[in-house]
């Protein structure tokens, strides 16, 4: 049975009325697990038991369980994303709400640890430019590391406050606002949120919210879309804050459509999941409509150094050549070169002007002397030529090659720099030399669990 605290149980029994037993009800029992599949990286056979499909998410699916997603190479090589099913009504929302243009720029203000980052990732075109941006240091790797599984490479990482982005006013066509909230509806899968919840712990998320969305709306273009999410029930956080946005700032809640068999709670400003109606966590969600004409940032060149002719045809085979062209290579003053599409390099010298905390686009690897080194990002990248010479791996050599152990690498192999895959997706690279192996898979994303 769980107790939660009596203020709150009173606030949703005002909310639910009648309701409120079902709820409860709903909340003793076990989480549903789902994951979101990448369409960038499909797999025959996920070895996964899959108990149903997210009904608004075209790459949602439910399991029957909860396997060890850490001895799966698959989750590695970054061919889905374990991700509760309510939040990813991201996808309907943007669907339905954002401006249909290429080349969008969208921003994603609180992206860790990467559910929502990777899942616009997903929702863009190959012409479009993703920001995901991390308030909290310590939080940071993990979004890098789930952006880099997910293979999708224009894209700009940082690591600011949201009023810094001031530079940027009117410049993004879609900003998402994953708020952090009091996270009431976690409380049956995280029993930390129970019991660091209080009525002024909502009132401060409550504030908090409203000046990060009021530093976000700055940042919309005109008629540009603004999404407003939280992990919470209460009006506070939620429907308030929505009225809030339309009544202080030119913007205008947008309406969505909506299937009556997702069962989803329809509330002035926004779109409610409660856990006894839908199968997923209480979850809100909003969209707006930027009324004004304000966009006042400033264009601006890429300020890196351009790689050299001669490098450029060492780096020529790495890529894939049927966009080769499309891609213009720069060195940064640490050495590494990073790949940027040519027709972003104003929309990537713009960020990277008014942002000082932020990573300079996909980084592909570095050379030592002419030799290049891949980055590990690179090599799970879109960009990656799919011809170069790989060793396809059996699971069990999968997971030793993930732990950074010895695995059985064909006697056939020739010398030199080899893709590792597993189930026909990259899980990183070595370098051959006559009978000894190099595995550059990076320590930190090293596989340390016992494998039985």
């Amino acid at each position: 049975m769980i107790n939660f605290p009596e203020a709150f149980k009173k606030n949703m029994q005002e909310i639910l009325g009648a309701e409120y037993p079902e709820f409860e009800k709903a909340i003793e029992t076990e989480v549903p697990v789902s994951i979101r599949t990448n369409p960038a990286k499909p797999v025959e056979d996920y070895n996964l038991e899959f108990d149903g499909e997210v009904l608004w998410s075209k790459y949602g699916k439910y399991l029957k369980s909860r396997p060890v997603f850490t001895l799966d190479p698959a989750f590695h090589a970054g061919a889905y994303y374990v991700q509760e099913a309510s939040s990813m009504f991201l996808e309907k929302v943007f669907r339905q709400a954002a401006p249909r243009k290429e080349g969008l720029r969208v921003l994603d203000l609180c992206g860790a640890p990467g559910g929502k980052s990777t899942h616009l990732a997903s929702l863009l075109t190959d012409s479009d430019l993703l920001v995901c941006n991390e308030v909290i240091k310590t939080r940071l790797g993990i979004l890098k590391e789930n952006l880099q599984k997910w293979g999708f490479s224009n894209i700009i990482i940082a690591n600011q406050d949201p009023e810094t982005f001031a530079d940027l006013e009117g410049f993004f066509d879609v900003v998402v606002v994953d708020a952090p909230c009091s996270g009431e509806g976690l409380f049956r899968k995280d029993p930390n949120a129970k019991t660091e919840w209080s009525e002024s712990h909502v009132q401060m998320c409550s504030a908090r919210q409203r000046r990060i969305l009021s530093a976000a709306a700055m940042l919309v273009a005109p008629g540009g879309v603004l999404i407003y999410s939280t992990c919470t029930y209460n009006p506070h956080e939620n429907q308030e804050n929505a009225a809030w946005l339309c009544r202080t700032l030119d913007f205008d809640n947008i309406k969505l459509e909506l299937n009556p068999e997702w069962k989803v709670t329809e509330k002035s400003g926004g779109y409610q999941f409660f856990p006894h109606k839908t199968r997923g966590e209480g979850f809100f969600i909003s969209a707006f409509r930027n009324l004004g004409n304000d966009r006042r940032y400033v264009k601006a060149r890429v300020n890196l150094n351009r790689v050299n002719r001669q490098l450029a045809e060492i780096l020529k085979p790495w890529i894939r050549p049927e966009i080769l062209e499309e891609y213009e290579f720069y060195q940064k003053e640490d050495g590494n070169i990073v790949a940027i599409k040519v027709s972003l390099l104003a929309d990537y010298g713009s960020v990277m002007k008014a942002l000082n905390r932020r990573s300079s686009g996909l980084e592909i690897g570095i050379f030592k002397g002419k030799d290049f080194v891949p980055s590990h990002g690179f090599v799970l990248s879109d960009l990656i030529n799919p011809d170069l010479s790989f060793i396809e791996l059996d699971k069990e050599n999968a997971l030793r090659f993930l732990k950074k152990e010895a695995f059985d690498v064909p006697e056939t192999a020739m010398d030199g720099w080899l893709i590792i895959r597993y189930a026909g997706l990259n899980l990183g690279c070595i370098k051959k030399i006559g009978n000894r192996t190099n595995n550059y898979l990076p320590t930190e994303w090293r596989i340390r669990m016992e494998i039985e």
